[in-house]
């Protein structure tokens, strides 16, 4: 039976024109499906390895996740711009700014309301894709959301997709992927103190360890977009980047 969630366009993706491919040459497996909720409001927080998490991510869940998308897929030019537009739209995904401040609280109300109509919200904590595989520390407005909209998070982690698709590749390798589905994470009892920085911190921590665990990357705690500056420069930005920055 068809979820009443989602669009008629993103059903015949999953299940006719995309998702067959992606299960004969990708064979996904997936662990922990017994932690995903079948009914009501809940964030769903992955690492970010490669473009395709998006795809294989929801693939193998039986509910629609809406995704709160970077406003760039929704604002090209030209045939590849309206195509683009059309699949991220048809598919029930919402465009947020990213470039913070004003942008973020924005993508935070977003992501609230989205709760409240008893949705499931995917969402990456660190905010771009790893640069090299590693996992960076988490931003947190997922544990500002949490707690506002009082939903739990389930850590949910994509395995090998980096080695299928780097950033800055276009064509897909073919290796079998997984999703490790962990234990949700309730933090009501923080009720009432979305407002407090260190609270936030430390569930957002929370999060990325429990990532961190199913996973099995090594943890950086740096934000990843400084970890993309740090290579563009050829240095280093795994613990040894750490280290010398607090010297």
């Amino acid at each position: 039976m068809l979820s009443k969630e989602g669009s008629l366009f993103y059903w015949i993706l999953k299940h006719v024109l995309v998702g067959p491919w992606l299960r004969i040459l990708w064979r996904p497996w997936v662990e922990g499906l017994e932690n995903f909720p079948e009914d009501g409001p809940a964030i769903m927080a992955s690492n970010h390895l490669s473009f395709s998490d998006s795809f294989f991510f929801p693939l193998v869940v039986p509910r629609h996740i809406t995704f709160l998308a970077k406003s760039d897929y929704f604002t090209g030019r030209g045939l590849k711009g309206w195509l683009t537009k059309s699949f991220f739209a048809g598919v029930g995904q919402v465009p947020v700014d990213r470039s913070g401040g004003r942008a973020s609280e924005a993508a935070i109300r977003t992501g609230v309301r989205i709760l409240g109509d008893g949705k499931l919200l995917g969402i990456y904590p660190e905010g771009t894709r790893s640069p090299n595989g590693t996992l960076y520390r988490g931003k947190t407005g997922i544990a500002r959301m949490a707690l506002e909209a009082g939903v739990p998070v389930i850590p949910l982690a994509m395995i090998n997709t980096y080695e299928i698709q780097p950033p800055g590749t276009k064509r897909p390798r073919l290796h079998r992927v997984g999703i490790r589905i962990g234990t949700p994470l309730d933090f009501s009892r923080y009720e009432g103190l979305e407002d407090d920085r260190f609270v936030l911190r430390s569930l957002t921590d929370e999060v990325m360890y429990e990532l961190m665990l199913l996973s099995g990357q090594d943890y950086v705690d740096m934000y990843a977009t400084r970890a993309k500056e740090l290579i563009s420069q050829g240095k280093a930005a795994d613990a040894t980047a750490m280290v010398n920055a607090s010297e």
